[in-house]
């Protein structure tokens, strides 16, 4: 009967979509009256509301939802949502101020000299254009208004003109910043979760460990990763596009003639090309930018997107008119102003008529430039409001589409948990599992369920509705051990290639509803069908390539001012290879400067530091050993793992069909278990029977079928996998040993100056210890024992103070103790200065110049942070996608 109700979900779902009922209200719509009628056929039928559910009831579910609802609001975690109405804001205010329509004229100008220079121009607005909004029938419809004419005026082909609006126009599916690509990152981030949680009951069940390591974790994604992911395949589907209509027009020049500019290429016309190309240019720099750089977040990044958009709105709507740029100057002006000074001075509130003079002058001059920057912004709006009430429509439209996209989602919430109530999560996972192929079946089958949706479904619906159901099942799979960055890309990149299909692609009735009579619908088609194969073209370059879009996301983390330190289990693998590889290169270098340093003159160093120094020395040769034996154990385990993984493979497979038909017998068991109770037909009862009869027989095979070399196979794998783990903790261990010695003599050595002033402070205070009160004593005391902590080879001199302190105690001062224990911790101090201060001219320079050789080797792990190159390496080392499926 789960079924059955699920089922009826799909059924009432899409009918209610399919009859033109709003999708927001579909969806809910559609889970509470489906859950409803199975609590009450249960109640009915059986006595029990939760007899028709794969597990609760019809109140667990339904608050479920509830709680799904109120969680899009309440969530913290959720909060990259608040772009969306930014960006959309952003968007419109461009395309209703006519900076979109100054946008595709200026490089029809520029390029319309070129063969298909016209059709260049349309797919690099359309470019820039999906670069300020992700809103595709909006970017259609607007191109399709004032480039179509213009192509058709200037005798272009049909199929290419209308062919290539409908493909710039979907280029905000995936060029960031992207309402779908917003989207997916939430969706993803829940479905992560979810597949981690997965992946470490995978990992419990094969090792029978509690705990997974971290690299084994399934890598999530936020709305940054996924903007930086899309951004290189969306420019390689721009490139594509140029090349196409290109090479088009070489082969047929009369289908895309070139359009000769009649004007002169004067100061003129270079002015009013800036004017139309580097504000908006300018704009989406900066928001990508400050998200590249780390310096804003993608909600921030929003913000500067709509207040530059309005900024542009405000002198475009009033061109032609006197004082037109004076706000937007204004706003250069202070913004400029506040990146000077913040760069200059510590701009802090608190400062302001502080004892510091320049604090306050910082504090003052920014807040000029922020008040300079709210009048430009205030003056804008003000301008758009009047003119043709602009500012009006565009806030109307942008609370619309956004009032959708978050009456969709909360839609959505409630339909997954319907789905999840009647088992169709489990279905699915099932379904998908058993599919033959392994991941990249299953891969496929996902990507053409969601490209043929896409026919009949809004990316809202797909990227809320689907993506919840079959993300959590792909990102689990250790085999592939994709990431949800590149799991999101490729979805937008179908999503996009969906809306150009005909008969049904969106953009194309977009595109068909502004076009001319004269445009036949089969030309729109014909023109679209060549894009759409490019598209395809596009999504497998991405597919089979994943470094195109993982390497900018994981070199915007490693490379940002909050970056993963060296020593993180996510990055040692990567990071050893790169360390290997100088290894490999200049080893003989590094034992060259080592044996060098063993000939150091450590005659005025301790006899304890000195044989420290020996030490590290000893271990950091034998670093170079250790990795050649981690390497040699990491290869001899991947050349058994060749032969391991069909057979580790045969038999997880072998354990699914096992699960399969365990969870059938159970639902059997559960049939005739209802049928006696509902005194069901004798017959129907036998055949139930011999079903279970027939299935416990076949489970029975199954688990006799294990092949007889599987232990034996597992068991040597471990025994490999163990070997080269414990040969990575050794060299590991060893290098940090190594380097921690060195950089800790540094630090002692260096401190020379600062004991020798604790010196001269304690000697002192002994030569005044009688005359004070034994309260001042131990409080002088007591603060030269916390100057003292913080040097490294001061416990003696530290305790021989605390015991003076002691000896002062309140009840019965002994002086003379105090005395005694302070004079041997002068002593001490001033042997240990003393050695410090010969050491910093004698061992100093070398000992420096040795750790900052090391530093990028054996030292790497205890660096604070990943230097550019280590930084570059392991973005291109996580990159690709490793199979992390023996783990498991």
């Amino acid at each position: 009967m789960e079924l059955f109700f699920l089922l009826l979900l799909v059924v009432l779902m899409m009918g209610a979509l399919m009859t033109g009922y709003p999708v927001g209200l579909a969806l809910p719509g559609a889970a509470i009256v489906t859950i409803g009628l199975a609590g009450a056929s249960g109640w009915l039928i059986e006595g029990n509301p939760n007899a028709f559910f794969a597990q609760g009831g019809p109140g667990q579910w339904l608050s479920a939802g509830v709680t799904n609802l109120r969680s899009l609001y309440w969530d913290v975690d959720r909060d990259t949502l608040i772009a969306i109405p930014l960006f959309i804001f952003m968007g419109i205010m461009l395309q209703r101020s006519r900076v979109a329509e100054d946008l595709l004229v200026a490089m029809a100008q520029l390029f319309g000299s070129l063969p298909g220079g016209l059709g260049i121009s349309v797919v690099l607005v359309g470019a820039l254009l999906a670069a300020t909004t992700g809103i595709v029938g909006a970017t259609v419809i607007a191109m399709g208004l004032i480039s179509l004419p213009a192509m058709q005026r200037n005798n272009y082909s049909v199929s290419l003109a209308t062919g290539t609006i409908c493909a710039s126009g979907t280029l905000g599916q995936i060029i960031p910043p992207s309402i779908v690509l917003i989207i997916l990152a939430d969706q993803l981030a829940n479905a992560a979760d979810v597949a981690s949680t997965t992946r470490k009951a995978m990992y419990k069940d094969a090792t029978g460990e509690f705990s997974m390591p971290a690299e084994l974790d399934v890598v999530s994604a936020s709305a940054g990763d996924m903007f930086m992911g899309a951004l290189i395949p969306g420019l390689i589907l721009v490139g594509i596009y140029v090349i196409y209509i290109l090479v088009h027009a070489l082969m047929k020049p009369e289908s895309a003639p070139p359009v000769r500019y009649d004007g002169k290429y004067d100061l003129a016309f270079a002015v009013r090309i800036s004017l139309a190309l580097v504000p908006p240019l300018t704009l989406i720099l900066t928001v990508l930018g400050s998200i590249i750089a780390g310096i804003a977040t993608v909600n921030q990044a929003g913000a500067i997107g709509a207040v530059g958009s309005a900024i542009m709105a405000g002198y475009r709507l009033s061109s032609g008119r006197p004082r037109a740029f004076l706000p937007a100057i204004l706003a250069i002006v202070s913004v400029v102003t506040i990146l000077l000074i913040t760069s200059r001075y510590d701009v802090n509130i608190r400062d302001f008529g502080a004892d510091s003079a320049e604090g306050s002058f910082g504090v003052v001059v920014a807040l000029i430039g922020s008040a300079g920057l709210l009048i430009s912004v205030t003056w804008s709006l003000i301008r758009t409001y009047r003119i043709d009430n602009t500012l009006r429509d565009v806030m109307a439209e942008t609370t619309k589409t956004t009032s959708m996209v978050f009456v969709i989602l909360l839609g959505a919430a409630m339909l997954t948990s319907a789905f999840r109530a009647f088992g169709g999560e489990e279905l699915i996972r099932h379904f998908l599992t058993g599919l033959p192929g392994g991941f990249w079946m299953q891969f496929v089958v996902v990507m053409l369920v969601i490209f043929l949706l896409g026919f009949f479904l809004d990316f809202i619906e797909i990227a809320v509705v689907v993506v919840p159901i079959v993300a959590p099942i792909l990102l689990a799979n250790p085999d592939a051990n994709i990431t949800a960055v590149w799991l999101g890309v490729m979805i937008g990149l179908n999503i996009q290639t969906s809306y150009l299909t005909p008969p049904f692609g969106f953009a194309l009735f977009y595109l068909r509803g502004v076009a001319p009579a004269v445009i036949k619908t089969i030309q729109i088609y014909k023109g679209a069908a060549v894009f759409v194969i490019l598209q395809i073209v596009g999504l497998a370059i991405a597919g089979f390539y994943p470094p195109l879009v993982n390497f900018l996301p994981n070199l915007i983390t490693l490379t940002s001012e909050v970056s993963p330190p060296p020593v993180n289990p996510r990055l040692q693998s990567c990071l050893e290879n790169h360390i290997f590889k100088i290894y490999s290169e200049d080893g003989e270098s590094i034992r060259a400067t080592l044996e060098e340093a063993t000939q150091w003159d450590l005659s005025r160093l301790p006899v304890g530091e000195a044989g420290r120094l020996r030490t590290a020395f000893s271990l950091s040769s034998r670093a170079l050993d250790l990795a050649r034996a981690s390497q040699s154990a990491h290869a001899t385990r991947n050349e058994y793992a060749g032969q391991y993984r069909p057979m580790h493979r045969a038999l997880r497979d072998l354990e699914a069909e096992i699960k399969s038909r365990e969870s059938k017998l159970v639902e059997l068991r559960r049939i005739l278990a209802r049928s006696a109770t509902l005194e069901s037909s004798e017959e129907i009862m036998i055949s139930t029977e011999h079903h279970i009869a027939s299935l416990s027989a076949e489970l029975e095979n199954l688990k006799q079928s294990v092949p007889s070399r599987w232990l034996e196979a597992q068991k040597h794998y471990t025994q490999l996998t163990d070997t080269h783990k414990k040969a990575q903790r050794t060299y590991r261990q060893t290098v940090d040993e190594a380097y921690q010695i060195l950089v800790d003599l540094r630090a002692s050595i260096s401190a020379d100056a600062a004991l020798g002033d604790a010196a001269h402070d304690l000697e002192n205070l002994v030569g005044l210890l009688v005359d004070l009160s034994s309260d001042s004593a131990k409080t002088q005391l007591k603060e030269i024992e916390r100057r003292l902590s913080e040097f490294l080879g001061t416990g003696k001199i530290r305790s021989h103070l605390s015991k003076a302190r002691r000896a002062l105690r309140e009840d019965a001062p002994n002086w003379d103790q105090a005395v005694v224990q302070a004079m041997a911790g002068k002593d001490l101090l001033f042997e240990e200065h003393a050695w410090r201060q010969q050491a910093a001219i004698d061992i100093l320079p070398q000992l420096t110049r040795l750790i900052e050789t090391l530093k990028p080797t054996i030292g790497a792990r205890l660096q604070p942070r990943l230097s550019s190159a280590q930084a570059w390496s392991i973005s291109r080392c996580k990159s690709s996608h490793q199979n992390v499926g023996l783990n498991f």
